[in-house]
């Protein structure tokens, strides 16, 4: 797998022990390990390319986060994606402000002359919050069971954004989200 970068949105630490929950049931039915083992955090990824400046996303997402305020969000189903990585997840419920953030967040990058990949791009883009990555395709029903048993919806807001690199996963940076800057 080559580099890459996500920028990657974060939740308030009661959403995201809700979301670990959910990624410990799973390790412990031995389901699916891989999120714990390379160490990520819950959260919804906004953005990815193998082709950014680190630099240049930091000045946009200083000054981007700085202008938003904590997004409430709320995940109220479970899903699959129709790829080979075999991924489930919890879908946050596509509200106005959680579409408005990602369509500024794509504005304040493209006027910057960063342009997003078909995945990232606000008419095709799919919120969510991946919660086992690489299940066997002969657990996956397993896994939806399990996940089905979660109280949900699960509530919180998204706090911080940051930019990661992959593999192996590192967080570069990351801002609070209503942070002012200094002057």
């Amino acid at each position: 797998m080559s580099q890459g970068y996500a920028i990657e949105l974060y939740f308030d630490p009661a959403l995201e022990n809700q979301v670990l929950k959910a990624w410990n049931v799973l390790a412990r039915r031995q389901i699916s390990t891989q999120l714990i083992e390379i160490e990520s955090r819950p959260h919804i990824t906004l953005f990815s390319s193998s082709l950014v400046d680190p630099l240049k996303l930091e000045n946009i997402l200083k000054n981007f986060a700085a202008k938003q305020e904590p997004l409430p969000l709320s995940f109220g189903s479970i899903g699959s994606l129709p790829s080979d990585s075999d991924t489930l997840f919890l879908a946050p419920t596509p509200t106005l402000s959680l579409l408005q953030f990602h369509l500024q967040l794509f504005d304040a990058m493209k006027k910057e002359g960063i342009e997003m990949g078909e995945e990232s791009r606000p008419d095709t883009w799919i919120p969510y919050c991946a919660v086992a990555e690489e299940v066997p395709t002969t657990r996956m029903g397993e896994a939806f069971t399990v996940l089905r048993d979660l109280k949900l919806p699960v509530a919180g807001y998204a706090t911080d954004i940051a930019l990661v690199e992959y593999p192996p996963l590192c967080e570069v940076f990351s801002f609070v989200l209503g942070n002012a800057i200094e002057l």
